[in-house]
């Protein structure tokens, strides 16, 4: 990957963490966007990248964001937003107050960081990426708030990627299946959850975080410059494929 300027929201989850220090080792600036000065303390011995406080689900926050990228780097090459949450409910047992919670973390987040950054991206272009999930295309039971707002990414990534086409802005995303990071650890937690996730994916086991953050990497890439508009499974088949195990 050639060197570039890129921010990463949520940079001390387990996703954001490694694509940071993916990026970093490839020579690339990463001006690392984390929630408040606990989860800075977790990622200052990144050595390399300018941490920002932010939080990802407030709109007015992106403005002076990007304002610093662009002071401290020059220029902005492309965007990660690594945010996100779990909530596995029925609906009928999910509160309003839990539902407006998974669509602000895992969906108002990407379009917030989406339209603060797209004007900038206009002159030169850039890369975009979002974490939807394999929610999003397979139905799972007790999913419902989780599954709706991941869906949405898709469609904000289909629609945004057609809009800034023709600024050479690439919009992609990823669809992971369960990856052993802190937001999971409810059920990588717990054996019995554990198993049985892992019977659900055809390749026998939960994934990694860095083979999530590879094909971040990968469609960030100023190479992948015909790579627009497309959603990447990286789920160990749980999206696509029938499990004999499950």
């Amino acid at each position: 990957m050639k060197s570039g300027n890129y921010a990463v929201l949520g940079a001390a989850g387990g996703i954001g963490r490694k694509l940071t220090e993916s990026l970093l080792s490839q020579g690339c600036k990463v001006m690392a966007g984390v929630r408040n000065a606990a989860e800075a303390a977790t990622v200052s011995e990144l050595d390399g990248a300018e941490l920002y406080e932010i939080d990802a689900c407030d709109w007015d926050a992106y403005s002076d964001f990007y304002d610093k990228m662009e002071s401290s780097f020059g220029r902005i090459d492309g965007v990660a937003v690594c945010v996100g949450s779990i909530l596995l409910k029925p609906a009928h047992l999910t509160r309003r107050e839990e539902f407006e919670d998974v669509v602000s973390k895992n969906l108002s987040s990407c379009f917030a960081a989406l339209r603060s950054v797209a004007k900038r991206m206009m002159k030169e272009g850039g890369s975009i990426v979002f974490c939807s999930s394999a929610a999003a295309r397979h139905g799972f039971p007790n999913h419902e708030a989780i599954a709706a707002a991941k869906a949405g990414v898709i469609g904000l990534t289909l629609s945004a990627a057609a809009t800034y086409a023709s600024y050479g802005i690439r919009v992609n995303c990823v669809a992971p299946g369960l990856v052993r990071s802190k937001m999971a650890q409810g059920i990588t937690g717990n054996e019995m959850a554990l198993k049985a996730s892992q019977s659900m994916h055809a390749l026998g086991r939960i994934g990694e975080p860095e083979e999530v953050a590879r094909a971040l990497m990968w469609l960030l890439d100023r190479d992948q410059d015909w790579v627009t508009g497309q959603t990447i499974g990286v789920d160990g088949g749980l999206g696509t494929l029938f499990s004999k195990k499950a």
